[in-house]
């Protein structure tokens, strides 16, 4: 009995061995080549997705300071500032002198408006100074005809004459003035900035004593002479 137990065993120990070796082989499933490839290609590195950006940046920043002009000058003296000019065109660097009114403070101009005709502001020009008042008719400019009592650079001071006038019966006005500070420079066109050196620049400092130069919009800092 037990050998036929054995025996069974055995046999079926067989089949199963011999009914593994007989099932299929099971394909693996592989992606198509140009699948993977696509893959690929779309994987990049963070460092190669910033360097358009960065090199658009950077080509940004390059193309202001190509579109600069060189400035040479906050110079007092306009006779100076061409000396500055005529040295720069006798290298055949292309330059022009450029005047700078830059604004430094108020002045408060105190006047009388206009009245319907020249000869009746003039009436009240001799009144006022009568009174002892100094003031003239404007001759020129939007109040025309009309009176100016003074400019001055306080605003107490235009305030205390304008108290003044009222008690003498009269309606004063105030205006401020942008008080202007004027400087010559000589712009550099952007053509010839290469032909500008530091050791150029440093005789020009030696030669024109307060000469400054700064990189500014080529549209001008102010009225070409």
């Amino acid at each position: 009995m037990r050998w036929s137990f054995l025996l069974l065993l055995v046999l079926n120990l067989f089949y199963y061995v011999w009914h593994q070796q007989q099932a299929p082989l099971r394909a693996k499933e592989i992606l198509p080549l140009s699948l993977y490839r696509g893959a690929q290609q779309d994987i990049q590195l963070v460092s190669e997705a910033e360097r358009p950006q960065a090199r658009a940046e950077s080509e940004g920043v390059q193309a202001e300071a190509n579109a600069a002009c060189l400035f040479l000058g906050g110079l007092e003296e306009e006779s100076v500032a061409y000396a500055v000019e005529q040295r720069l065109l006798s290298t055949d660097i292309k330059a022009t002198v450029e005047v700078l009114d830059a604004a430094v403070g108020l002045d408060y101009w105190v006047y009388l408006a206009p009245l319907a005709s020249r000869q009746a502001s003039l009436r009240q020009l001799k009144e006022l100074q009568a009174r002892k008042i100094d003031s003239y008719i404007i001759s020129q400019g939007d109040l025309v005809n009309g009176i100016s009592l003074g400019i001055f650079p306080r605003s107490d001071s235009a305030q205390s004459v304008m108290q003044r006038l009222r008690e003498a019966g009269y309606e004063p006005m105030l205006r401020e003035l942008a008080r202007a500070h004027r400087n010559y420079w000589v712009k550099i066109s952007p053509e010839s900035r290469l032909l500008v050196s530091d050791a150029l620049l440093s005789r020009l400092a030696e030669d024109f004593l307060g000469l400054e130069h700064q990189l500014m919009p080529c549209e001008g800092i102010a009225t070409p002479r």
